[in-house]
């Protein structure tokens, strides 16, 4: 089965790239036998947090400046998530680097 062919861009919600690093990053320093089990306990927690604090669900681990700069990107025709703001991917790869096996 071929996906539909489109010239249309599709882009991700914002705050989407921020909430499945924060994922990641959880991933990386529990590592679960069950991933997605881990994943959905993962984003239960989100809700709640939203719940009981109110915010919006998108700033849900977002880093500061992280859609002024996706925002930026765009605008300059560069690919988001390769300038500042990127606090959560350059966690996860520093998580990642320490448990790989030299």
């Amino acid at each position: 089965m071929s996906a539909p062919s489109s010239s249309s861009t599709l882009r991700l919600p914002a705050g989407v790239r921020n909430l499945l690093e924060g994922l990641a990053l959880e991933v990386l320093r529990a590592q679960p036998a069950d991933v997605v089990a881990f994943a959905a306990q993962h984003f239960q927690r989100l809700l709640e947090q939203r719940e009981d604090s109110s915010a919006a669900p998108a700033a849900q681990g977002a880093c500061p400046g992280d859609e002024e700069e996706e925002e930026e990107a765009e605008a300059a025709g560069r690919q988001p998530g390769h300038g500042k703001g990127h606090s959560a991917r350059t966690q996860t790869r520093a998580i990642s680097a320490q448990k790989s096996p030299r």
